[in-house]
């Protein structure tokens, strides 16, 4: 179902006039005659009289006025019903000779076309006040009087409205004050008097729009309004009411000004006539305004409240086209009104739902006041039903099941559509008085789901029921009204030789595709009997056919029979209307049984739809493999990374310059660097310019880690953290970068140790090694150092007390007594427990003398130890982090 824009102008004026009418729908060739209509509502929503009563007393300011004349506008342009007729009339008083109480600015005119633009003229006059031809009191029994009469006169200004008048008449009061007419002669001689028999003659006028069957609904602005009053008016004209919603019997209304007023009046015709409305947007010109139409609707009017007739407006659809103001489009009709007034308006005939944008221009100095656009619409939907059995016997049960569907033929399948949706059905025929019978949604015996929006009700059918049956189908929500177009059958007297059920489960299909079902059908008759199978109501557009379309049931058993429904190319997406119903050709084409289709049209899958898993899929695999590759690379990129890797450049045991590479430096894993020696002074390294491998010194780093160094004009040989390598005349030594291995070397004391002595560090390692020693004297002991160990002047045993490998060799002698303590230097502080167990294997230091600089040994006990030599090695357990290159 589809949605114009242009509606918004037309939707508010025209909810004083747009009470829904039933659609025509054409019986289905060949259809049973069970399920054809008896009759063909008139197209369009039902229209309305309605009278625009205008107060035009002097107590209103000229502001006043021009607000509730634009007001009055909106209702005779937005008429959703080009068969509603409309009048508008002023009122105020007559204080002497010469003036009027009322004047008629726009006779009964009926709202197509031609009649909207002379009431869009005839309408602004009620600008114009003539203290000469009318006084400034507030006569109401006149202003009723006149409206009354107009709305129940038996001619119009031309039309099919002047033949035949619209049931619903209805008078909107527009006023800022209370009765006056104590200025009025006519009432009596005094303003005592005069005040008692207006009140009087306002009840007489009142009881006559009763009797008349006009409704009074009461519009007040301002401080000065008598409510009880207009309390008083609404109730003493016609109570009935367009349907059975709240709200939908006439009530009076207050705002607090006229500024309220188009909105208030605009709410209060949609209620009235028993349509909705849709507020929009505003703003000043140029501007886009939008504003919402509901997939229900089905006729509608976009009112444009413009103030100045020099603003111009232009329609899109929700589907972004520019509409036409006159004329049809994509299964829409449309008509504009009041172009060239303050207020426009367009008349939409099943309208796109959706989002609808109005585009608002005006020439300079016209731009200043705020346009709103709003919407009036009604959904006037027709009924889809099923009776079980389709042919009931009198006296029987029927299960009546009742579906909504638009005049595009679209199916409602969302309840807040229809929120406060009351439905009932009323079945007539010959043999008994007319049985009303309320359908529910709610999921109770016998309906079966809630929700569903397909109503179920139960009824017995009267055992004096003879012939045919007509069933009629009532809705009743705010802004929805039935078509009430009958269902027929007819009642089956005595039991049926042939009985058949349909089976037809919920599906989607693409156009072009097919949905299956099943019938049973038990034939208790001496002979075969042939049935037909058709498909009926269904959707406007939907190219539907039935296979196979006849089928011969044998006699004197049951048969299950499958069948087929295809869908044609051209039939539209969305829920699929309509039902499938099985008639017996030899009983004069009766009602077997019939079900819903209950099918929901959707587009052909797409390559995408089809494939969407294995492509997600293999990208995910893609993505996850990238990932993979991506952390490999960036991992080996971080093991090539020369960064923090010290050079030391030395000669004959000396160092003469040190390299850091920083971070940026080593492209690629390769640092290339250059020994500057010339001119006398002590070489110094430098970091050679990016492209100059070829001539400079390279060190690299490969992906596992090892470094490699070319010599300049050289071969690529392997290098060892901490260990010279040949560079010229000259010795490089690699240190600290944090990837590969590491040697350390230790150092080497002398003395004797006698006794026993402790060095302990915290954490755990072990150690083996060996040791050769000689001189004279002996010594041994026991020691820990992050462990045990045997120490002295011949083999030995021990642990160290550092993660990874340990080579110690000295000589010299080591004398002891007493507390042993050990300090290091900052430079060979302690590893942290964590990082204890590690691989690098270390070498001790080199000294002579007694002690070390940085470390003071003492023994408890007593011994002597002659001078010696020894080595040995301890290994440890794993580290973690980078080993100090100094250490």
């Amino acid at each position: 179902m589809r949605w114009t824009k242009k509606g918004s102008a037309l939707l508010l004026a025209g909810a004083l006039l747009a009470l829904p009418g039933p659609p025509a729908t054409a019986g289905t060739p060949g259809a049973p005659r069970g399920t054809l209509a008896a009759a063909e509502p008139a197209e369009g929503p039902a229209p309305i009289d309605f009278a625009v009563v205008v107060d035009q007393s002097a107590s209103l300011a000229d502001k006043d006025l021009a607000r509730e004349t634009e007001a009055a506008g909106l209702l005779s342009q937005g008429e959703i019903s080009e068969r509603s007729r409309a009048t508008v009339i002023g009122f105020g008083s007559s204080e002497k000779p010469g003036q009027s109480p009322v004047r008629e600015v726009c006779e009964l005119t009926v709202a197509d076309a031609a009649g909207r633009e002379r009431l869009s003229d005839c309408v602004q006059l009620l600008n114009r006040r003539d203290a000469a031809r009318m006084g400034p009191g507030t006569d109401f029994p006149a202003a009723i009087r006149q409206a009354v009469t107009r709305l129940t006169q038996k001619s119009a200004t031309g039309g099919a409205a002047a033949k035949a008048p619209a049931k619903h008449k209805v008078v909107f009061l527009l006023t800022d004050g209370k009765l006056d007419v104590s200025d009025s002669p006519e009432y009596g001689r005094d303003p005592v008097s005069r005040r008692s028999n207006g009140e009087r003659r306002l009840k007489e006028e009142l009881a006559r729009a009763r009797a008349a069957g006009v409704q009074i609904w009461p519009l007040g602005f301002g401080t000065e309004i008598d409510r009880t009053a207009l309390t008083a008016m609404a109730e003493g004209g016609y109570r009935g009411a367009c349907s059975d919603v709240p709200g939908s019997v006439p009530h009076m209304r207050v705002v607090a000004s006229s500024a309220d007023l188009d909105k208030a009046l605009q709410e209060t015709f949609a209620v009235a006539r028993c349509a909705r409305i849709s507020h929009g947007t505003a703003g000043k010109p140029p501007a886009d305004l939008a504003v919402v139409i509901p997939p229900i609707a089905t006729d509608g009017s976009l009112t444009v409240s413009k103030h100045d007739p020099k603003v111009r407006v232009t329609y899109y659809d929700p589907a972004g086209r520019k509409v036409p103001t006159r004329g049809e489009f994509d299964g829409s009709t449309f008509e504009v009104g009041g172009q060239d007034g303050p207020v426009e308006a367009l008349r939409v005939k099943n309208p796109l739902p959706g989002r609808w944008r109005v585009h608002i221009e005006a020439p300079e100095g016209h731009r200043d006041r705020e346009v709103v656009v709003r919407a009036i619409w009604q959904g006037r939907l027709s009924s889809d039903v099923t009776l079980d059995p389709a042919s009931p016997r009198p006296g029987e049960q029927v299960t009546v099941a009742v579906r909504m569907q638009t005049r595009r033929g679209v199916t409602i399948t969302d309840p807040r559509q229809l929120a406060g949706l009351t439905v009932a059905a009323e079945l007539r025929g010959a043999g008994f008085a007319p049985v009303t019978f309320r359908l529910a949604d709610d999921g109770k015996a016998p309906d079966r789901r809630a929700g569903d929006v397909r109503f179920t009700g139960r009824l017995t059918v009267p055992a004096g029921a003879t012939g045919d049956l007509r069933f009629t189908t009532r809705m009743s929500a705010p802004g929805v009204t039935s078509d009430l177009r009958p269902l027929n059958a007819r009642v089956t007297q005595g039991t049926p030789l042939v009985t058949a059920g349909l089976a037809f489960d919920r599906a989607t299909a693409h156009p072009g595709g097919t949905v299956r079902g099943t019938l049973d059908v038990t034939n208790n008759d001496s002979g075969p009997r042939v049935l037909r199978l058709a498909v009926e109501n269904r959707t406007p557009g939907a190219e539907l056919s039935v296979s196979p379309a006849t089928v011969t049931a044998p006699p004197g058993g049951s048969t299950r029979i499958p069948f087929t429904v295809t869908l044609g190319g051209g039939t539209p997406l969305g829920e699929l209307g309509g039902r499938i119903a099985v008639v017996d050709t030899g009983d004069d084409d009766r009602v077997l049984d019939a079900d819903f289709l209950d099918v929901l049209v959707v587009a052909p899958p797409t390559w995408w739809d089809r494939w969407w898993k294995a492509v997600v899929g293999g990208a995910a695999v893609l993505a996850v493999l990238a990932a993979f590759l991506v952390a490999q690379a960036v991992a080996r990129r971080r093991r090539r990374d020369l960064t923090g890797v010290t050079l030391e450049l030395r000669q004959d045991g000396r160092v003469l310059d040190t390299l850091t590479v920083r971070r940026g430096q080593s492209v690629r894993g390769s640092f290339p660097f250059a020994v500057d020696d010339g001119g006398g002074a002590p070489a110094t390294l430098r970091r050679a310019r990016e492209g100059s491998s070829s001539g400079a010194h390279v060190l690299r780093r490969t992906g596992t880690g090892q470094l490699l160094l070319r010599p300049r004009g050289g071969a690529q040989v392997p290098l060892r953290p901490g260990e010279p390598a040949g560079l010229s005349a000259y010795e490089l030594v690699v240190r600290g970068g944090g990837a590969g291995r590491d040697r350390r070397t230790g150092r080497t004391g002398t003395g004797t140790d006698s006794g026993y002595d402790t060095d302990t560090d915290p954490g755990y390692g072990y150690g083996h090694g060996y040791g050769v020693g000689h001189g004279s004297g002996a010594a041994t002991g026991f020691r820990t150092d992050d462990g045990f160990g045997t120490d002295g002047d011949g083999s030995g045993f021990g642990t160290g007390d550092e993660s990874g490998s340990r080579t110690g060799e000295g000589s010299g002698s080591r004398t002891g007594d007493g507390t042993r303590s050990r300090t290091r230097t900052a430079q060979e502080g302690r590893v942290p427990w964590p990082r204890r167990f590690g691989r690098p294997r270390r070498s001790g230091r080199s000294g002579a003398g007694t002690g070390d600089p940085t470390t003071t040994d003492a023994a408890t006990g007593g011994g002597t130890g002659n001078s010696g030599t020894g080595r040995s090695t301890g290994t440890g357990g794993a580290t973690a982090g980078d080993p100090d290159p100094n250490f």
